[in-house]
């Protein structure tokens, strides 16, 4: 039986709940407005280049890798912590995917060879899955800090990949895998990015709409409360890293199909990208807050940006991870005065 004080509790959590998706639409509108603003700069000044089927071809085949990436990272952080380890899951399930289909399918063809690659894609994505159950292990059982576990596991991870491979890159996969980076539908989207945006759309629900999202919205909100409210924290937090993981093991096949090739190293820039991408998005790092297709459109603003960046050859590639981090603090501060303006908020409607 939960007592009164349990009970109150957990209706204030859900009113913090439902006032946090609230105030999120004006976030959605800010994001609308940065990527409508952006889309008509860039179409004035170089229109010839940015307006082109080629250029918005190639940003669907980039935004798509860490696009979903950031979507785990989302999930981890609004359970209340972080997944480091998404790029090194998502290399690692490349390179296991990878080499299964280099030793099996390659050496066969038709209907046994698709059998085999739809089971490298199967043991890549069982890779994710692993990798991200182990995550959450880590953190939900034995109570390590998700920044120090992760941090951790993004390291052994990498460690694997660099064993399996010996440092090498992994190529040389059947062309019918490799077929699947190169298809387009109606010769305006890329195969990839439908692929990403069906799983936009289900985690979108997912996490918005069904019970276990809401659980993980009061977990991020106060683990304490959740706790004496009788709801099973270390199952919330371990199915929130395993789909972190499965996500990013989805980035990571993928990449594998774009590419034709893995390396364990490869995208050590998204790291900070899909955390950018996640705060840009409204996810709050403390946990309890944000939107899936909030994520969505903070990636598609990222990926503009980035374009138009590209076609300035006078700005060099070095200078990117600098525009990404004050673009990051920027983006930490705002939220920061945005929070502050929300509590006052919630606490004259509390105190009424």
């Amino acid at each position: 039986m939960k007592t009164v004080a349990q009970t109150n509790e957990t209706a204030t959590l859900r009113n913090k709940s439902k006032f946090s998706f609230n105030k999120m639409d004006g976030n959605i509108l800010r994001l609308l407005i940065i990527m409508f603003t952006i889309f008509i700069v860039a179409s004035i000044t170089k229109p010839d280049t940015f307006l082109s089927l080629a250029n918005f071809l190639s940003m669907e085949k980039q935004l798509v890798e860490y696009g979903l990436m950031a979507i785990g990272v989302g999930i981890a952080m609004i359970a209340g912590g972080i997944d480091l380890s998404a790029v090194y899951i998502a290399n690692l399930s490349a390179i296991v995917a990878g080499l299964f289909m280099k030793t099996f399918a390659s050496a066969v063809t038709g209907t046994e060879q698709i059998l085999f690659i739809v089971l490298g894609i199967l043991l890549g994505l069982l890779t994710g899955v692993v990798c991200g159950l182990f995550n959450g292990f880590l953190i939900a059982k034995l109570r390590v800090p998700a920044m120090l576990a992760t941090l951790g596991t993004m390291q052994l991870y990498m460690g694997i990949a660099i064993i399996m491979t010996g440092g090498s890159i992994v190529s040389g996969l059947p062309q019918p895998f490799a077929q699947l980076g190169r298809t387009n539908v109606f010769q305006v989207f890329t195969l990839s990015f439908i692929v990403y945006l069906v799983i936009v759309a289900f985690f979108s629900y997912y996490i918005g709409k069904t019970k276990y999202g809401m659980k993980l919205y009061l977990l991020g909100t106060n683990e304490k409360a959740t706790k004496f409210a009788g709801i099973k924290n270390h199952k919330i937090i371990m199915r929130a890293y395993m789909l972190s993981g499965v996500i990013s093991a989805s980035a990571g096949l993928l990449s594998l199909a774009r590419i034709n090739s893995a390396k364990a190293d490869f995208g050590s820039s998204f790291v900070m990208l899909t955390i950018l991408i996640a705060v840009l998005g409204g996810i709050n790092p403390d946990g309890g807050k944000g939107k899936i297709y909030g994520i969505f459109l903070a990636t598609i603003i990222v990926q503009l940006m980035s374009s138009y960046l590209n076609m300035f050859p006078q700005i060099s590639n070095f200078y990117r991870d600098m525009i990404w981090g004050i673009a990051l603090i920027l983006v930490l501060i705002i939220n920061y005065v945005l929070n502050k303006k929300s509590e006052a908020k919630l606490m004259r409607l509390t105190s009424q």
